[in-house]
């Protein structure tokens, strides 16, 4: 066969079968983003129910039920901190394992890992990760194209989001376990079981998942304020975003260059908003509570405050009993947990971002302002429409699992209300409801607690082609509104 090129012959076996399911499932991701971050987020609940069944997962070395079980794996992957069983007692060695590789997994994203994987292997980043990624990071990219200067985050910067993905998370996780470890020593607790302990817990705060491996909870350091200090730090930084983690360190490598987005803006003011807001509420409503800030004197009830504030939006951690809230403070914290943090960050809910665009239209209508403008930017129509249909599938989704849970388990409408709240904000603060719920309820619970992490959105627009053409118009008429 000389001067001529030779064609290799089509292989069969176990690579050709490989080759063909490696590229069904890019043909796959690339048409329908949404379907298989649904699916992939399935899959790896089903793989950690079952490893989270086995006997070996049990400190007892029994088998655990599908229902715990499975909430479980639902509560690990969406990074919620609401459990059926015990988590200090009830897991052995290999089960934390396995809880705390779950929370590292869902707090990052399955596909941002998968294109961190991917990054790290080849050492490049192909369109098709890029696009996958940055649907994660930013849902909104769908609505108007990936080429659009306006976006919050842009094509180019996925590379460089990645990094600060993976970089971010190890560091900070790092650096509260630094924190922590020497407290622990202090308290006397054993040098090992200080470092698990330190390891765990800055996990489960930067994640914003909130489980304990403690069986009294967050009850011996109360009163630490610089273990709480530290946790809150990790919650707030793990809420806070990683498109706002990658706008600052890249203020910091290039001063005086960068300049902040509209998302990073609004993201941050929002926050803190919300964060000092619900702390005057909570210092001002649970002042005289004997319940749970009563007993305190002045300064304690400030920090317990802002202790409560910041974990209510997805932190999950609490030093008072929640049930004894009052019922106005139980109200504000419905509403926190229904926030949550920021977009692309380890917090749920609705994101500060949504209720921010909401309160702007909301002020621009009362104006008469033709748009919806903040810091000098409009924000575009097709933003606004999200942020309604996010409130709305969210609002919905609460309502029929709370009167789903109500007709099952018979309880109050307040606790009822919170425990599914705080599912679909992925926030883990109990009433004590959730423990005590049938099988049935806990299905339900679990249902919500997955809506809420992989956003309502996108799993309506997973069973439906978001992008649909259509060729014809009809004819406007206004209806009559408020």
């Amino acid at each position: 066969m000389t001067g001529s090129t030779a064609t290799r012959r089509p292989r069969y076996g176990a690579s050709s079968t490989l080759v063909r399911f490696r590229e069904a499932v890019n043909d796959f991701s690339g048409r329908s983003p949404a379907r298989f971050a649904v699916l992939i987020f399935l899959a790896l609940v089903a793989v950690f129910t079952f490893l989270l069944s086995l006997p070996v997962a049990s400190a007892r070395g029994t088998a655990t039920g599908l229902a715990d079980s499975l909430f479980t794996a639902v509560s690990v992957i969406c990074v919620t901190g609401l459990s059926t069983v015990d988590m200090a007692t009830h897991w052995s060695g290999f089960g934390l394992t396995v809880i705390y590789l779950g929370v590292q997994i869902g707090a990052v994203g399955v596909l941002t890992l998968a294109s961190i994987l991917g990054l790290v292997i080849s050492r490049r980043l192909g369109l098709r990760s890029r696009l996958l990624a940055i649907g994660e990071a930013d849902p909104s990219h769908a609505h108007s194209g990936i080429s659009g200067s306006s976006q919050a985050v842009r094509l180019g910067e996925v590379g460089g989001l990645l990094a600060t993905v993976a970089v971010s998370a190890l560091v900070i996780e790092a650096g509260l376990t630094l924190l922590l470890f020497p407290r622990m020593l202090l308290s006397g607790i054993a040098p090992d079981q200080a470092a698990l302990q330190s390891i765990y817990y800055s996990a489960m705060a930067f994640t914003n998942t909130g489980f304990s491996p403690n069986p009294a909870g967050l009850a011996p350091f109360a009163k630490d304020y610089w273990f709480l200090g530290v946790l809150m730090l990790g919650v707030f930084l793990g809420s806070i975003g990683f498109p706002v983690i990658y706008a600052v360190t890249r203020a910091i490598r290039t001063p005086g260059k960068a300049r902040w987005s509209l998302h990073v803006r609004l993201t941050v003011v929002t926050s803190l908003i919300l964060l000092g807001g619900g702390a005057a509420l909570y210092f001002a409503l649970e002042f005289s509570n004997p319940g749970t800030f009563g007993p305190l004197n002045v300064g304690d009830k400030a920090f317990q405050s802002l202790f409560l504030s910041t974990m209510t939006r997805s932190g999950g951690f609490a030093t008072i009993p929640i049930d004894q809230l009052n019922g106005s403070s139980m109200l504000i914290t419905d509403m926190l947990m229904f926030i949550g943090g920021g977009s692309a960050s380890t917090a749920g809910g609705i994101k500060v971002t949504t209720i921010a665009v909401l309160f702007l239209a909301a002020f621009a209508e009362a104006r008469g302002n033709d748009s919806v403008e903040a810091f000098g930017r409009r924000i575009p129509v097709d933003i606004l429409r999200l942020a309604v249909s996010v409130v709305l599938w969210g609002a919905t989704t609460v309502a029929v699992a709370t009167i789903v849970i109500l007709q099952i388990s018979g309880a109050t409408l307040d606790a009822v209300l919170f425990d599914v709240i705080s599912a679909f904000g992925t926030s883990g603060l109990s009433t004590g409801l959730t423990a005590s719920l049938p099988d049935a309820g806990i299905y339900v619970m679990a249902a919500t607690m997955f809506m809420g992490r992989i956003g309502t959105v996108t799993f309506a627009a997973a069973l439906a082609s978001r992008h649909r053409r259509q060729l014809y118009t009809y004819p406007e008429e206004r209806p009559i509104v408020g």
